[in-house]
């Protein structure tokens, strides 16, 4: 593969100049990693429009007519190349990354060259939300014409676009559909209320034909599902367009459960009734009286359903679930996640580039179910961040499930505080700092902003909300559970217990050591400190082993009885 690859370079070295999908840059150390994104996209995009099974980016190589060899350290040291994949797909549409990046020794000098798929038909590849194009040498967004040409490639093949075959008018709900005509009016009352009116003129095949819900006065696949009657849903086997409500209890046994089939138009208010959407009260530092809020914002839910029907693979045959558990709500359903990443959707908060079921959710703009613009999620966080709640939870990490997570339980009410008094902080720095709340993952980035901030301490992955925010929201007690001790605190602690109980096995040193442990590592890694301090110890000549493996107690070790 190395010799293949070695030829390869050669011939693209031998080239007049630099091709639209072929970039060479010297690159000795370091590159700006946006830079990277930027030609990634162009790159992408210019191997689609020439035909090209990849566009590649070469570092270690001058860029000028007559090309030297001349080696690059670009992420020498590790984790060297080995994030690079993940990081690129954090910010491109649909997670789009790397084929490979081939490390060759060309000349005996290192030589990265980074193979970058064309773009899907019918889809640019984006950077941070903008397609980018190359024209010559240089790098800028792609003209809207060659967006045009791509996009223009490969029509989806649109299920909900279809004709639902057997279905007729009959099939139709008479209530789904008079509730269709007044959301219908309720978009277009303030920009066109001239069709507004007009919409009390027209028969409900004229209707239903303006609305996008029919095509050519036929009864399509969206039709059965937002407007049909109950008994219509057997019209699209196998597919299945039904939504289950579950309730479920602090051990997680069902308490109870609905069914709701077609029309979905109606199920979503049907589901909106089952919640459980109990009062909150907390003190919002603006005055001495409690606010009281809903567990959930009623907008929020529906947001949440909507997508759900709007996004929903139903080739799956598989059901749009809302599991109901105390103190939060889980929205599942099937397909992937086109965008990508939530971040994206936030950071770009403009129209998606493509949709499993255009035809379901051009119809559902149409009848002010969901919102033209995309930046429905976007608005979802936002509510939820004033209202000072946590940020829905988006798990994407099961092939082909979207799993949203709407918490209905306050933060501490402390941090809450905090929340309220840094109107400073932007959306994005309060997704990030959700998430060390939470103990999830943050992006480098992230992290890196959180630290200018001083809103975090800590080391990746155990962050922790840092003393100065622990100290304006009154959490000090939780910083310091965070924070821990250090290491000759626990190695004191060992020898303590092994002086006056002259032995102990791992169980019992762990016992001892566990819940003094910083709270910002899980179990897991808590014990994986033990661990590690028990074998650092036995390096200093502290303590000693006696025993076989699974049988084995630690000692002080002969020479000291205390040598840490």
């Amino acid at each position: 593969m190395s010799e293949d690859l070695n030829a390869q370079i050669r011939e693209m070295m031998d080239l007049p100049a630099e091709t639209e999908c072929i970039e060479f840059k010297e690159v000795k150390n370091d590159y700006g990693f946006d830079k990277v994104g930027k030609y990634f996209s162009a790159l992408s995009n210019e191997a689609n429009l020439h035909g090209k099974p990849a566009g590649w980016l070469i570092f270690g190589v001058t860029d000028k007519l007559t090309r030297k060899i001349v080696g690059s350290n670009y992420r020498l040291t590790p984790p060297g190349l080995d994030r690079l994949k993940e990081e690129i797909a954090q910010h491109t549409n649909y997670r789009i990354t790397f084929v490979a990046i081939h490390e060759l020794a060309v000349d005996e000098k290192r030589v990265v060259m980074f193979e970058i798929p064309p773009a899907p038909r019918g889809v640019p590849t984006t950077w941070k939300g903008i397609a980018y194009g190359r024209s010559h040498d240089s790098l800028e967004p792609l003209a809207l014409y060659e967006i045009e040409e791509i996009r223009r490639q490969a029509p989806l093949d649109d299920w909900s676009a279809k004709v639902c075959e057997g279905a007729t008018y009959a099939d139709l709900d008479p209530e789904a559909i008079a509730f269709a005509r007044e959301k219908y009016k309720e978009k277009y009352q303030e920009k066109h209320r001239d069709r507004a009116k007009e919409v009390d003129e027209w028969d409900d095949l004229t209707f239903l034909t303006k609305a996008k819900v029919c095509s050519q006065g036929r009864i399509t696949n969206t039709a059965v599902i937002l407007l049909g009657k109950s008994e219509a849903a057997s019209l699209l086997s196998p597919t299945i367009a039904h939504i289950t409500w579950v309730l479920r209890d602090k051990d997680e046994i069902e308490v109870d459960y609905a069914h709701f089939g077609p029309p979905l138009i109606l199920a979503v208010d049907r589901v909106f009734s089952k919640v459980r959407n109990l009062t909150v009260r907390y003190i919002s530092g603006e005055t001495l009286f409690p606010l009281e809020v809903t567990q959930y914002d009623p907008w929020v839910i529906r947001e949440a359903l909507h997508n759900c029907i709007a996004h929903q693979d139903y080739r799956q045959a598989a059901r749009i679930t809302v599991t109901e558990r105390p103190g939060s709500l889980m929205f599942t359903n099937r397909g992937d996640f086109i965008p990508g990443t939530v971040q994206s959707v936030i950071e770009r908060d403009m129209p998606s580039d493509q949709y499993r079921n255009p035809f379901l959710a051009g119809a559902m703009v149409e009848l002010n179910m969901i919102d033209t613009i995309g930046s429905g999620i976007k608005r979802m966080f936002r509510i939820q961040r004033d209202r000072n709640f946590p940020m829905p939870d988006y798990d994407l990490d099961e092939e082909s499930v979207v799993r949203v997570t709407i918490p209905g339980r306050l933060i501490d009410e402390r941090y809450t505080r905090m929340l309220i008094e840094r109107k400073d902080l932007t959306l994005m720095d309060v997704i990030a700092l959700d998430k060390v709340q939470k103990g999830r993952p943050v992006t480098r980035e992230e992290r890196d902003v959180l630290r200018e901030k001083k809103l975090i301490e800590g080391r990746s992955p155990n962050l922790y909300v840092s003393a100065s925010v622990a100290a304006e929201t009154d959490t000090r007690a939780d910083y310091i559970r965070k924070r821990s001790f250090d290491r000759a605190y626990f190695k004191d602690m060992v020898v303590a217990y092994l002086q006056m109980y002259h032995e102990a096995r791992r169980p019992e040193i762990e016992g001892l050591l566990l819940d003094k442990v910083s709270d910002a590592l899980n179990e897991k890694q808590k014990r994986e400190f033990i661990k590690s301090l028990l074998k650092e110890m036995r390096k200093e000549g502290a303590i000693v082993t006696v025993g076989k493996t699974r049988g084995a107690k630690w000692v002080l070790a002969p020479s000291s009885s205390k040598k840490v």
